[in-house]
This record gives structure tokens, C-alpha cells and sequence, in this order.
């Protein structure tokens, strides 16, 4: 019989952890045996998410409650900072650590203290850490201990730009990124900022010049390019539960064309599970995406020929949270890489 591992998952209540919750549910391999939540603890999950008030999940508890040495594998759903604390704690003790949080993407801890307002304590482990932009990490993500899921919009960026950073194919001093993402990737906090009147029938712009992701994905961007990079990086707020969009302009580099571009993404796309090239002239939609772990690319010419406008989609809590989470934890362990995750987007 095949093994079957015991799975945690810090934070469970909100929006990423329920999103693992469903996820991991569903994976042939994987138990739920520990759900935590600060301020849940003692709950049924039911009680919290009625829709699986039937499914026989563990209830909620404090995370010191958890007997770590009988868990395989902790899905860190926690906030910026609180999950490098408790990555801390238990990563003596559990095999293997997926983060969802922030804590563990940036390689030098002077820029994320810069950018997340606290001290980076876990030196030792984020040394160790691998990046899981899954499509572009499996070599090192192969019986990795601990691994830093992307940010949702350094996904749907990275996606959209690294075959042509790669390529050399775009002026990466040019490249901007319009940005836009449904309210879920506030979390799940009560704000009056994300209140029903608040947000509904408009959009706003946020972060504006100085958004915490943008040197996530210049990291990235100048690793795959040996170019240093600072992209213009601009997030939105659009009234919609789920889903992410971004619009990515640049100037092509000297003698490059949009036909150039198309070529060298569909080569490096058309094997992978969960990303996909558009036909040309078929623009990208959220809605195509949704509840999924799909992404979609688009690539277009701008009215000026030097010009190349590329747009990616992804659900921002799947492909851009917790679905790639699921999938990287299946290249660590040398598993299918679309089990527990291969279902159509949910339509409408």
C-alpha cells in the first residue's frame, strides 16, 4: 500500500488554508491531521467553514498544541512574519515545510525587512529555502526541506515574463506591469478597507511605487537574465472574490519581434500540466481560471512595433497560493505532478 503522509496546515481559517484544505482533501496521498488557527482554536472547522461541516477534518487547535513529530509534511498558511517564527519551531521536527507566506522568498534579509517592517530571525533556514515557482524550480525542488511559494502576483508576473527575460527577447529596463486582483488576496481579516460597500462597483489602485512584490519578482527576473532589473509594479483591487490578472509591457530587445516572443513561449510551455499559451488574438480571462490551477498567457503587439504586451491569468488563491503549493510539494516528494490538482476551472 502507498504511502500516505500526515499533513498540518498552520493557519487553516483563512482564505490560503481553506483553499489547502480543499485541495489536500482531495489528494490521494496526503491526511489532513492537524488544522491550527490563533484565534479558531478549539473550533470545528465546520463550525467555521459550513460547507465542510460533513467531512470529518480534525478540529481546529493551537499550533503549540500540534504533536509535530507524527506530521510528514506542514503547509505554513500564516501571516508575513508570524510564519518564520513558527517555521522556526517545528522545522527540527517535520520533514518537510510548504510556505505560502512571504517570509522565505527574498534571498537577501536586509531587502525584507525593508519591505515587511520586521528583522528576518531564520537566517539559518532561509539559506536552505527554494523558491517554488514550480515550472521554473523542480531541479532544486526535489526532496527540498523547505519550500517559499511565490507571492500570487510575482506568479502571474514571472510566468508572463521569464521565458522572454531568458530569451533575451524584451528590455527589462522597460517592463511594466499593470496588475489587478480579486479581494481574497487581502486575506481574511475585517477591515473596513474590504468591506462590501468599500469595494463593490469600483477599483483602486494600492502600493503604488513601492508594493512589497516588486523586489520578489526583480529577484527572479535578474536571476533568470543575469540583468539587474527593477520593474514598475503597479497592484489593483477589482470587486471579485477570486482571480488575478496582469498586463505586462516592454520594449522588444534590438532585432526581437512579438513573432519571436510567441515562438519561444509556446516552446517552453507546451509540455507543462498548468500553463498555457493563447492562440493569437485570444486574450486571457480570469474567469477561464478560476478555482483551478491553470494559468493562461497571452501575447499581443502593441501599435508600436517595438513594443510587446503580454497578459497572464491565474486564481489568485490556486495557481497563485495554494494549488501551487500542492504542486510543489509533489515534485518534493517525486510524485505525478498533477495529482490531487488536475480538475477544470469552475464555470460560470
Amino acid at each position: 500500500m502507498s504511502e500516505i503522509l500526515n499533513v498540518a496546515i498552520l493557519g487553516a481559517s483563512g482564505y490560503t488554508g481553506v483553499e489547502a484544505v480543499r485541495l489536500i482533501d482531495r489528494h490521494p496521498k496526503l491526511k489532513l491531521s492537524a488544522l491550527t488557527g490563533h484565534s479558531k482554536a478549539g473550533q470545528k472547522f465546520g463550525d467555521i467553514y459550513a460547507s465542510y461541516a460533513h467531512a470529518g477534518l480534525p478540529d481546529v487547535t493551537k499550533w503549540e498544541d500540534v504533536d509535530w513529530g507524527k506530521i510528514d509534511v506542514a503547509f505554513a498558511c500564516l501571516p508575513h512574519g508570524a510564519s518564520q517564527d513558527t517555521i522556526a519551531k517545528i522545522a527540527p521536527k517535520v520533514p518537510v515545510i510548504i510556505d505560502l507566506s512571504a517570509d522565505f522568498r527574498l534571498r537577501d534579509p536586509q531587502i525584507y525587512a525593508a519591505n515587511y517592517g520586521r528583522s528576518h530571525d531564520a537566517q539559518s533556514l532561509l539559506k536552505g529555502a527554494v523558491y517554488g515557482l514550480t515550472e521554473f524550480a523542480r531541479d532544486k525542488l526535489k526532496g527540498a526541506s523547505l519550500v517559499a511559494c511565490p507571492g500570487c502576483y510575482p506568479t502571474a508576473s514571472l510566468l508572463s515574463l521569464i521565458p522572454a527575460a531568458q530569451n533575451g527577447l524584451i528590455d527589462l529596463s522597460t517592463v511594466i506591469i499593470d496588475a489587478k486582483s480579486g479581494v481574497t488576496g487581502a486575506g481574511r481579516k475585517s477591515s473596513q478597507a474590504l468591506s462590501f460597500t468599500e469595494v463593490a462597483e469600483g477599483a483602486h489602485a494600492y502600493g503604488v511605487g513601492n508594493h512589497r512584490h516588486a523586489p520578489e519578482i526583480d529577484q527572479i527576473l535578474e536571476r533568470v537574465s543575469g540583468v539587474k532589473t527593477m520593474v514598475s509594479f503597479t497592484p489593483h483591487l477589482v470587486p471579485m472574490n477570486r482571480g488575478e490578472i496582469t498586463t505586462c509591457y516592454a520594449r522588444l530587445a534590438d532585432g526581437k519581434t512579438v513573432a519571436d516572443v510567441r515562438a519561444a513561449y509556446e516552446q517552453r510551455y507546451k509540455d507543462e500540466p498548468f500553463v498555457h499559451v493563447e492562440a493569437e488574438g485570444v486574450v486571457p480571462q480570469t474567469r477561464h481560471v478560476r478555482g483551478s490551477n491553470h494559468a493562461r498567457i497571452g501575447i499581443f503587439a502593441d501599435r508600436d512595433p517595438q513594443k510587446v504586451i503580454i497578459i497572464g491569468v491565474i486564481d489568485n488563491l490556486t495557481k497563485g497560493s495554494s494549488g501551487q503549493a500542492v504542486q510543489n510539494l509533489n515534485v518534493v516528494k517525486g510524485w505525478g505532478e498533477t495529482l490531487g490538482l488536475d480538475f477544470q476551472p469552475l464555470f460560470p
